[in-house]
């Protein structure tokens, strides 16, 4: 597994660090990570089983920013998910987000997995110094239900009512859907 560790400037240019221990950070952020996934994953899968895509839209749409925040809350660090596709304006990728996007899609082009893709950095901007996670979410085949190229016409109407703006879509199994984010003040 690779890791990247660098300091963020305004300019958003990446400088290599002197090795610093961040294994409590990326510990923590590894285990937000897990606990928010696993929660959306359940509500996901209840919802489908129970009314299909278009309920599990309401999920996505809903329940993922409550869940984000409990978790956030219980953890003492921010998570979120973002892409460069978005969905849901509010997970809009800063710089820093979307030059690391880029980088785990060219990662993935160039043959890695994108279930083992991540990067970790200190994030500089003026006095306010953070660490930022962030690790790949990859498309699987349930994705395609609503994020694909084709999708039924009830789904089709529940993004276009939800999520006016949309443009989460035409993915392909294994494609880079996006990223979770983690930041922690240091």
């Amino acid at each position: 597994m690779k890791r990247f560790i660098a300091i963020s400037l305004l300019a958003m240019a990446a400088v290599p660090v002197a090795a610093q221990d961040l294994s409590p950070q990326l510990q923590a952020s590894r285990a937000a990570i897990q606990q928010f996934a696993q929660s959306l994953q359940g509500e996901l899968q209840a919802a489908m089983k129970a009314g299909g895509p278009v309920q599990a839209i309401e999920i996505c749409s809903d329940r993922a920013p409550e869940i984000a925040s409990q978790v956030s809350r219980e953890r003492g660090v921010e998570i979120g998910r973002t892409s460069l596709k978005i969905r849901n304006p509010n997970n809009q990728p800063d710089a820093w987000e979307r030059q690391v996007l880029e980088e785990f899609d060219a990662r993935r082009a160039a043959g890695e997995n994108p279930a083992h893709i991540e990067t970790q950095a200190i994030y500089i901007r003026g006095e306010e110094k953070e660490y930022r996670f962030m690790k790949a979410i990859p498309t699987g085949e349930v994705c395609l239900n609503c994020h694909g190229a084709q999708v039924a016409t009830p789904v089709e109407d529940a993004l276009k009512r939800l999520y006016p703006q949309d443009a989460a879509r035409g993915y392909e199994i294994g494609d880079l859907r996006g990223a979770f984010i983690v930041r922690q003040p240091m």
